[in-house]
């Protein structure tokens, strides 16, 4: 038997999803997809996004709805995310045509008077909801929008629970950083000292329970140790992995790991990460979120990125269909087999996939190229109002630092008094170490993590 075929008899499934029927097609437009984190939305101006390559700009008007509009001015095709917001209506850089909650132009300033405003004057609009701390748009027409349908974590809504939330752009698409996630059995090595231990990696026992149009149901569990307790490990389709442990409600804990992502394009893709439930000490309470950000999700998450990024490539250059390059094991690869063949299945709508044995517009571009594969600042620092905020502050100290040590210095310099002079250098010293010290903090920012 081979490897391949012990991974596709895995344990039959024992539960089902509740689905509708399984010959429907899968339509990546009839979704809601994660944009961002409430909190590392920036106040007060545009805010840009891109899915399957398609451009997005977000921004709330004067009542602080939420507003999604395509990315693109009618007029000339510039960027409305590179504009501004005024009285809660976006306004396009270039020639100052303004735009309202639905997408209607509502002012250029090139018009006369009395002339009326085309009817084609407009940009395309999308439903968005806020939904516990994040940002969902919904891809098809507003109508369509079945609100039910955004992936629901019961127990957030508990007082008890406390959550850590972290946000990442990748370069890959969606579908490697699923593979990756949705894959336990790398983590004692890949995540080896951080996340988990090379002496833990052992055969896993995996089962997948369910698999049909809304994702797959599965569980996973270490066998090294008898009768160790299940994990759930579930792919809600098309944007959410859900880790939680079977059987904590009975020790008074919940709680889990939530992996939500968007395909921003092809080679693109941004996470959302949320770690939540109440077993969570007062120490890391009490953490700020960047602080929590550069010593431990930084360094997970970079510890798996330029693996994943090569693997890519070298699929890429091999040309083939996962099913001829991959060796799975049953022990380590059925969840990931799985969710390869849940895209061979239900992925022919998507702009672009990789399946087990199928695939749709794969490969790089001239563009992707060019993508820098580590660069924790622009991929993270940017566009996480926590460490955004941080790494301002932490900028300004260390040039407010070398002025007052330059200026201290000075007076060292000038000062007649012995005693002054003696403070002056002794604080001019200090100036020049809490420089440094901001300026190393100042790298975790920008630098990324590596093992080497």
């Amino acid at each position: 038997m081979s490897l391949e075929t012990e991974t596709l008899q895995a344990t039959p499934p024992t539960s089902t999803f509740e689905t509708p029927d399984q010959k429907q097609e899968f339509n990546w437009r009839q979704c809601w997809y994660p944009v961002t984190f409430v909190q590392d939305l920036p106040a007060n101006r545009p805010y840009s996004f891109s899915l399957y390559d398609e451009p997005f700009v977000l921004f709330k008007d004067q009542n602080g709805q939420f507003i999604c509009l395509t990315d693109r001015c009618p007029h000339r095709a510039a960027r409305l995310s590179d504009g501004q917001i005024i009285d809660g209506k976006i306004e396009c850089l270039y020639h100052g045509w303004q735009f309202g909650n639905n997408g209607q132009c509502l002012h250029i300033p090139q018009l006369p008077t009395n002339a009326k405003i085309p009817v084609n004057a407009c940009v395309s609009s999308f439903k968005v909801l806020e939904r516990q701390g994040i940002i969902w748009m919904w891809a098809g027409e507003a109508e369509t929008a079945i609100d039910e349908l955004i992936p629901y974590l019961p127990d957030w809504e508990n007082p008890e629970c406390f959550n850590l939330d972290y946000v990442r752009d990748l370069p890959y698409d969606q579908s490697y950083f699923i593979e990756n996630v949705i894959d336990p059995a790398h983590i004692p090595i890949s995540h080896d000292g951080i996340m988990g231990s090379r002496k833990d990696a052992q055969p896993l026992e995996l089962e997948v329970i369910d698999s049909n149009i809304q994702g797959i149901k599965g569980r996973w569990r270490r066998t090294q140790t008898a009768n160790l307790p299940w994990m759930s490990l579930d792919f809600i389709a098309p944007n959410l992995i859900l880790y939680k442990k079977v059987g904590n409600e009975q020790q008074g804990k919940f709680g889990g790991t939530a992996l939500y992502s968007i395909p921003l394009g092809k080679n693109r893709c941004r996470i959302l990460l949320r770690n939540y439930g109440n077993f969570f000490t007062q120490k890391i309470k009490l953490m700020p979120p960047w602080l929590d950000h550069i010593l431990i999700r930084n360094k997970i998450l970079e510890g798996d990125l330029q693996l994943v990024v090569e693997q890519k490539a070298q699929i890429e250059r091999l040309g083939k269909n996962l099913k001829e390059v991959y060796l799975p094991l049953k022990t380590s690869d059925s969840l990931v087999v799985e969710y390869r063949k849940w895209l061979d299945k239900f992925g022919s709508s998507l702009p672009f996939y990789q399946g087990y044995s199928t695939s749709k517009n794969v490969g790089s571009s001239e563009c992707d190229q060019k993508l820098i594969t580590l660069d924790r600042f622009s991929q993270h620092t940017l566009i996480c109002h926590s460490c955004n905020q941080a790494y301002q502050v932490t900028n300004r100290v260390k040039q407010s630092c070398i002025g007052v040590a330059i200026a201290l210095a000075a007076v060292a310099i000038l000062a007649d008094d012995s005693r002054i002079r003696i403070a002056a250098i002794s604080l001019s010293i200090l100036a020049v170490v809490m420089s440094t010290m901001a300026h190393t903090l100042k790298t975790h920012f920008q630098r990324s993590y590596t093992r080497h």
